[in-house]
């Protein structure tokens, strides 16, 4: 069993009162001590998870100590890969009977289950690296956010792209004054790549082996297994996942919050995209994602804007008109993603990640100098995983992380926030006439009360800030 960064240190400590011995002439040159090895569990180590831990491991400064997974059809290659570690099935098991010998947790579980597993790791002193977005609803980022400060332990969210050069010049660039004051930031994506704006399936298929149905539903309520949820699709369904915005949105919205300073929004607005059965019949899908959408954020002015900011989101393939400062033949973002900044002297943008930032029009990339101002990560975005390692290491304070919950959780809370405007925007209410539906929500503009995590204007957007959980869990605050 391996033994945790804690109980190395009592150990050292006894034996130090005998003796010190030098750490390079122990292990020579290049020696890393087992205190400052990070101690990891995983939880959800298929897909993403797997490529997380990988990413820990090659810091070099990581053991991969624990595996935990409800369906080990998904874990096998990461039970492959580390043969040393111990795998458990339902990782409440794991935080209780394997507390003393980890000291840090990466979740890359479903959108639906990452605040429970989150907050029961720092409720034991752990460091937590959660995949984005950070949780699935408001409640649950606030509530993270606390308790990272809280419990005093190194937390990053898992938008690699908060720790690449690209944001770091566009920050750059912004503070010279390059484009001016920035109002209007436009963001799309081609997401969803998963279906949506379908039917939940009435078929009832056998749970397959290795999968544990109710473990994986965890907060959310009971439904019979369906096939074609597992491992990604379930991003579509309400229930688990948080849609295209989900997916993306923390990766795309990151670099307006960290250039214009950006926190908490005030009021939201969405349309989007209807799916129709039959001619003039609109199907109502109240469990999935709409297949596109348009919402609009208003942040308020902050210390780097002169005014309010209006941030548009477009999914589903939808994209802003193209700004006249790019050729007819230049590429938008990246084809399928992209930012675009506003200024009222000139325009910036970047693709996903805040990769490839430039200038507009492209010309004034090779006439503009700035000299850099902000450190970089060690390996840029994929610097990511070992700046959360080695920060972890350091002790909390002790190093800056690039998306800490106390960054992560304001950027989650706008992209939950537009979430709410979306699911409103699709919900029908039956029309006073009795005849058919009529969607109120897609008219309305959501007022946003930030001290009480609250829209004060259409209550029932509330149902969706803070989910009640099935029964037998709970968020432990």
């Amino acid at each position: 069993m391996s033994v945790s960064r804690r109980s190395f240190l009592e150990k050292s400590a006894l034996a130090s009162s005998f003796f010190i011995v030098p750490r390079h002439v122990l292990g020579g040159k290049g020696f890393l001590a087992p205190s400052d090895k990070l101690i990891v569990a995983g939880i959800g180590v298929g897909g993403k998870g797997k490529s997380d831990l990988r990413k820990f491991y090659e810091s070099g400064k990581a053991e991969i100590a624990f595996l935990c997974d409800v369906d080990d059809r998904q874990a096998k290659d990461s039970v492959a890969a580390y043969p040393k570690a111990k795998y458990y099935k339902d990782w409440r098991k794991l935080m209780e009977i394997e507390s003393k010998n980890f000291d840090a947790v990466s979740v890359s579980t479903p959108d639906h289950n990452h605040a429970v597993q989150a907050m029961a790791a720092m409720q034991l002193g752990k460091h937590v690296y959660v995949q984005k977005p950070m949780t699935h609803d408001i409640y649950e980022a606030r509530m993270l956010t606390a308790a990272a400060d809280k419990y005093k332990v190194v937390t990053q969210m898992g938008n690699q792209g908060s720790s690449g050069d690209g944001v770091r010049q566009l920050v750059e660039w912004y503070d010279a004054g390059i484009i001016g004051d920035v109002h209007t930031v436009q963001i799309w994506t081609n997401r969803p790549i998963w279906p949506q704006g379908i039917p939940w399936s009435t078929a009832k298929p056998p749970v397959p082996s290795g999968l544990d149905w109710d473990l994986w539903l965890g907060t959310a309520p009971y439904k019979d297994y369906v096939d074609n949820l597992i491992p990604g699709s379930w991003r579509g369904w309400w229930d688990y996942g948080t849609g295209a915005l989900g997916d993306l949105g923390c990766h795309l919205m990151e670099a307006p919050f960290r250039v214009l300073g950006l926190k908490y929004a005030s009021d939201v607005q969405a349309s989007v995209g209807s799916v129709f059965t039959a001619f003039g019949q609109r199907g109502v899908f109240p469990d999935s994602c709409p297949p596109s959408s348009h919402a609009t954020l208003t942040f308020p002015k902050t210390s780097k804007t002169q005014g309010p900011v209006t941030m548009h989101w477009m999914d589903g393939g939808i994209k802003p008109e193209r700004p006249e400062e790019l050729g007819p033949d230049e590429m938008f973002g990246d084809g399928n993603s992209g930012i675009l900044f506003i200024g009222t002297k000139g325009k910036m943008m970047a693709s996903e990640y805040a990769a490839n930032p430039r200038l507009l029009p492209l010309s004034r990339n090779e006439e503009v100098k700035v000299k850099k101002t902000l450190e970089r990560v060690p390996g840029s975005a994929e610097g990511h995983y070992a700046q959360w390692v080695e920060g972890a290491i350091a002790g909390y304070g002790n190093k800056q992380m690039s998306s800490s919950f106390e960054l992560a959780g304001p950027l989650t809370e706008a992209i939950l926030m537009a979430n709410l405007a979306i699911r409103v925007a699709d919900m029908p209410f039956p029309r006073p006439t009795g005849k058919g539906n009529h969607y109120p929500g897609s008219n309305t503009k959501l007022l946003w009360d930030n001290a009480n995590m609250r829209v004060t204007n259409f209550d029932a957007a509330n149902q969706f800030v803070k989910r009640t959980y099935r029964d037998g869990w709970s968020l432990g605050v």
